[in-house]
Order: C-alpha cells, then structure tokens, then sequence
C-alpha cells in the first residue's frame, strides 16, 4: 500500500533504501521518525540540508520528526564514509556546538504545533551519560554479535580497505551506541522509524535489529541517497570549504550565488529535493528551462527558494542586490548607500588599500590613484591607456583623465570601487 510520504519523497528522488513494510506501517498510525545529526561544528551545512528537509516533509504528513543531537555519539565520531578516524571533541567545544545547532534548527521544523504533531530536539547524552560501560555491554552488547557488526561496510572499508590506521575500538562501537539511540527513542517517545542517508544504513538497521532481538518489535528504516554534483565533486564544497548554513561561515550573497551556479543537470536535481514546490510547477519549471537554458531560470527559482527556507526574503534581496552590482547593470547610486556589511561580503577578498580621508578629501588625480597609491596598474602610461580605451570606473562611473576622486566617492562614507573591464575591481578603504 503506497504512502503519501513515501510517494512523496520517491517522486523528488529522496529514497535510496526503504525497509519493508515500512510504507504499510505509516499507514497505519501516525507515528515519530527520527535523524541524527552529529555536533561536529556549532552550524550545519548544506549537506544536513537534506535531511532537514526530510524531516520537513515528515511533519507536514502528519508525523512527529525528532531531531537527535548526538552529545554522545559527537564525542566518538561516525565511522561511515571515513577513511580515518575523527578528532573528539571535548565537552565545551560540542555544548558551544548543540547550541548553535538547536537555534537553527528551530527555523525549519514546528516545536509548538497545535496539530499534536510538534517537533521534538533531543541529545542522547541524556540517556547515555550515565550508562556504565558493564550496563552497557549486558543490556545492550549482548544482543549484537560482533559478526553481524563487522558486516557492515563502514567496518568492513575500515579494517579490511586500504586504511593502514584500521579502526579503533571506539569508533567500532559507534554502531551500537547508535543503536541505543533507536531504542531508547522507541521505547520512550513512540519512534518507530529512523532516517538518514545512504552512508547510515548500517547503522540505522543495527538499530532495527536491536529493537528486534531485545524487545521482540520491529522498527523501520529510510535513507535517501548521498548527493554528488554532476561533474564528480562533493556536493555542498567549494574551493574555499563548505556552504554552511550560518551567515556568519558564508555569506547570504555565497549561499545564493553557489545555487544560482549549479549545472542544468543539478539544478532538475536540486528543484526537487530544495524546495516545497510541487510536481506540477516543478515540471513546468524544468520544461520551460530546457527551451531558454540560457537564461538560467531552473537555476534562479532553485536559488531563490533556498535562500528564502534557509536565510529570509530580506537576504535574498540583499545577496541578489550584490549579484547586480557584480554582474548586472547597476549605477553609482546603487553603490553609495549600499550597507557595509553586504558590500564587504561582495569584494571579500578583492586587493584593497587604505587611504587616509584627509587625502581623499583634497582630491587625488586618477593617474596618481591608479598607480603610485594603489598600484592597481603597473605604470602611468598604463593608466592612460586605460582610461582612453573607457575601461576605468569609479564606482560604476565611466571616468576620464580629469576626474579626481573625494569624500563624494566614498560608499557608505568608507570605500571607493575602482573597476577595469568587467572583472578587475579594487578598493580603497578610508581612515581617519
């Protein structure tokens, strides 16, 4: 019997592995799932994105997500998809961290849903904390048998693969302190249900097997799969590291342009695993981009909805203010009472060099500025050059020989944006 949930999730290609029966099962009661996401950082990423979403989808079915920040687990690490064993975390590092990642997560999924189906957060430090290693391995040890943990392919790449570190008893155990996890939520809250992607299936069907040898119940199993980009690289990586989902690790205007650059081929992907679009709009979405691609609307619709889910409208037009003004036709005025913060994060990077404002304000010709001062160009005749052929501006100002940059330049009453060409930008930053 087919579930709305289930259907739901194959259609926008979030379904990697399901266990049986368990579509019958959410038919039948409305019952809670669960995904663990490990405090390794005190953000998230665009790679815990998708199960976040997943949950997303769960609530709005009817069903009761449980978020599980893993206190204990973070301490040990996740062996599966690693080739070594993870640095632990000491307990302040990863309380900074379920902080940070308890605040987000409030944005995306429902605590005080009147429909009784509000969101749960959970640590399993809570329940794990207090466990002696004796407890442990009677009530929980002796129900697994060491063969069927070392089946798992994230035990078996570890110590029979190329690693030459093999695998430490501490990371072994990890499957069955996951395991605990599933069970104890069964137990208490009603979970019959654990999610996760592809990587996590060993782990998450340890959990159904616990449940099965220890209490007599079935539990069940979902994941979806591992997101790769369509050139090969790993999906939520740039060369300067990971899309996160705080603005404060990247920018709002980063978060929007790594969407707004994503291949056609990605971005018929991402339409359907991003956003709450349905399949009718998506699909004419995806028709209409294969007759114009080069206008990139798959793409701009992708990155606009993500923006909004994960920052606000406010940011999306922010970082699509700063596209413009990189990439489109805007103006001096569009420049000079542009906020700080956000033309800081456009020219992040871009040489710079700081003048003081007395200097600026007694004016400074362009052959001066262009060379001596900045450096910008290599040489006098250069900068003549340059301004002849009408390749020079200030901020976004076509200037000649004449004009002498002042405090009237100055955007936000700090910087002035000298431009070559369509791609050479430096900046000038006032002091007092």
């Amino acid at each position: 019997m087919k579930n709305l949930f289930v259907e739901e999730l194959k259609w926008r290609g979030m379904i990697h592995d399901i266990m049986p029966e368990t579509e019958y099962h959410l038919n039948k009661e409305k019952t809670s799932g669960y995904i663990g996401f490990d405090p390794t950082s005190d953000s998230l990423h665009i790679g815990s994105l998708v199960q976040i979403i997943i949950l997303m989808h769960f609530q709005r079915h009817g069903y009761t997500p449980i978020v599980l920040i893993g206190g204990a687990t973070g301490m040990i690490g996740d062996p599966s998809g690693k080739s070594e064993e993870r640095n632990l975390l000491d307990s302040e590092i990863l309380g900074k961290n379920i902080s940070g990642i308890k605040k987000q997560l409030m944005k995306f999924l429902n605590f005080e849903n009147k429909a009784n189906n509000s969101a749960k957060l959970l640590n399993n430090l809570e329940w794990t904390q207090n466990y002696s290693m004796i407890d442990f391995s009677r009530e929980i040890g002796k129900h697994i048998p060491v063969n069927y943990m070392m089946s798992k392919d994230s035990v078996k790449k570890r110590i029979f693969g190329d690693s030459k570190k093999g695998m430490s008893f501490t990371e072994f155990t990890y499957q069955l302190l996951q395991a605990f996890d599933f069970l104890f939520l069964y137990q208490n809250h009603n979970c019959t249900i654990q999610m996760g992607g592809s990587d996590q299936w060993g782990n998450i069907t340890t959990g159904t097997e616990l449940i099965r040898r220890k209490i007599n119940s079935k539990a069940f199993a979902i994941t979806c799969p591992l997101l790769t980009n369509s050139d090969g690289s790993k999906f939520g990586k740039t060369e300067g590291g990971n899309i996160w989902l705080d603005k404060n690790k990247t920018s709002t205007y980063k978060f929007y342009q790594y969407w707004l650059n994503c291949s056609d081929i990605d971005a018929e992907k991402y339409i359907k695993i991003f956003t709450f679009l349905d399949k009718d709009e998506i699909e004419k979405l995806i028709s209409d981009h294969k007759k114009n691609p080069h206008l990139r609307e798959l793409q701009k619709r992708v990155a606009e909805e993500v923006t909004i889910l994960v920052h606000s409208k406010l940011d999306l037009e922010n970082a699509k203010k700063a596209s413009e003004i990189l990439f489109g036709k805007s103006t001096r005025d569009d420049l000079i009472d542009l906020d700080e913060k956000i033309f800081k994060e456009i020219f992040e990077g871009v040489p710079s060099k700081k003048i003081s404002n007395q200097e600026i304000s007694q004016g400074i010709e362009m052959v001066s500025l262009l060379s001596s001062k900045t450096n910008f160009l290599n040489s006098n005749g250069e900068v003549r050059r340059a301004i002849k052929e009408n390749s020079i501006s200030i901020n976004k100002l076509k200037v000649d020989i004449n004009y002498k940059v002042n405090s009237n330049d100055l955007i936000n009453g700090k910087y002035i944006l000298i431009q070559k060409g369509k791609k050479n930008y430096f900046v000038i930053e006032s002091f007092s």
